[in-house]
């Protein structure tokens, strides 16, 4: 028969991905729908930067008996900063520029089928990830966190042609760095050593939306799959691009790959680099990335394990 919940809360970010925009309000469709099937949900839009990690903290300690993030990886990240290190499931209405999450849980159809399929979703208690900067409060991530390249694009896209394009303003971004020095960083990890120009911890395959970079990493897993990608410049991350859209970069020389629970990052000659999470920008280096397992409680598929080929 599945599950009905009695006490939920649904938190979205009314800017994400024209979510309450174009064609109409689809967060109170979604409500209406819910609410039809049988389960009680109560509204919260987001209102400012890290709301939703209030909204989530304040319904967890209200006694939900789920929270659900409607937007994108943004917004599903702030929501899972609320209730890391709570009983309370969070599931997720893909919404947004990009869905890592739900593409890698290969939920399809969009907002209408993950509610309809809501009931029959069960609670898996997975590790979170989690960066400590040096000087800075610390913030877990679900999906990745990245040093260098990726997280300097991310700075630079620019907010109002991310709204118009999408995915296609991250390009635009990244073009407008070809042949830039990349700032390089010092990596140390199960006593390796190692300077890169961007690294990246995943807890997911899925990168982006489009493209996978870890090839063997799942969300069930209790550890990151390290990339870290040299280079003094954005010239050869075309390359490493070009065998990441073949799935061929386990192969490409020079990489650094390694499975691990925590590594150390910061500047090399006090370079400025900047850390993503989940997508968002979170901050500068020097820090610590480590895992932080049995910390949330995920709704997924029943045959997850089958998604990922297991």
């Amino acid at each position: 028969m599945g599950t009905f919940y009695r006490n939920a809360f649904l938190i979205y970010n009314p800017q994400a991905g024209g979510l309450t925009r174009a064609r109409g309000h689809r967060v109170h469709r979604a409500l209406e729908l819910l609410r039809s099937l049988g389960h009680t949900v109560r509204e919260t839009p987001t209102t400012h930067a890290h709301h939703a990690t209030e909204l989530a903290r304040e319904a967890a300690a209200a006694g939900a008996d789920l929270v659900i993030a409607a937007g994108g990886d943004g917004t599903i990240n702030e929501v899972a900063n609320g209730l890391a290190g709570t009983q309370t499931p969070l599931a997720i209405l893909p919404a947004g520029t990009a869905n890592v999450l739900a593409n890698e849980m290969r939920l399809s159809g969009g907002i209408r089928q993950a509610v309809r399929s809501l009931h029959t979703l069960v609670p898996r208690r997975i590790t979170l990830g989690l960066f400590r900067p040096d000087g800075g409060p610390p913030r877990h991530f679900l999906l990745m966190a990245g040093a260098g390249f990726d997280a300097d694009i991310v700075r630079r896209v620019d907010p109002a042609l991310k709204r118009r394009l999408g995915k296609g303003a991250y390009w635009i971004a990244t073009l407008s760095r070809l042949g830039a020095r990349l700032p390089q960083i010092d990596l140390k990890m199960n006593g390796d050593r190692i300077q890169t120009g961007f690294a990246l911890a995943a807890r997911v395959r899925n990168y982006g939306g489009d493209l996978e970079i870890a090839r063997h990493v799942t969300l069930l897993d209790r550890d990151f799959e390290i990339a870290a990608f040299p280079g003094h410049t954005t010239w050869p991350y075309g390359y490493y691009m070009g065998a990441i859209v073949l799935g061929a970069q386990q192969h490409l020389s020079g990489v650094y790959w390694k499975r691990g629970e925590a590594l150390d990052l910061k500047p090399v000659n006090g370079d400025t680099v900047y850390v993503q999470l989940d997508g968002e920008l979170a901050g500068q280096l020097p820090g610590r990335l480590e895992t932080v397992p049995d910390s949330l409680t995920l709704l997924t598929p029943p045959n997850l394990l089958h998604r990922y080929g297991q």
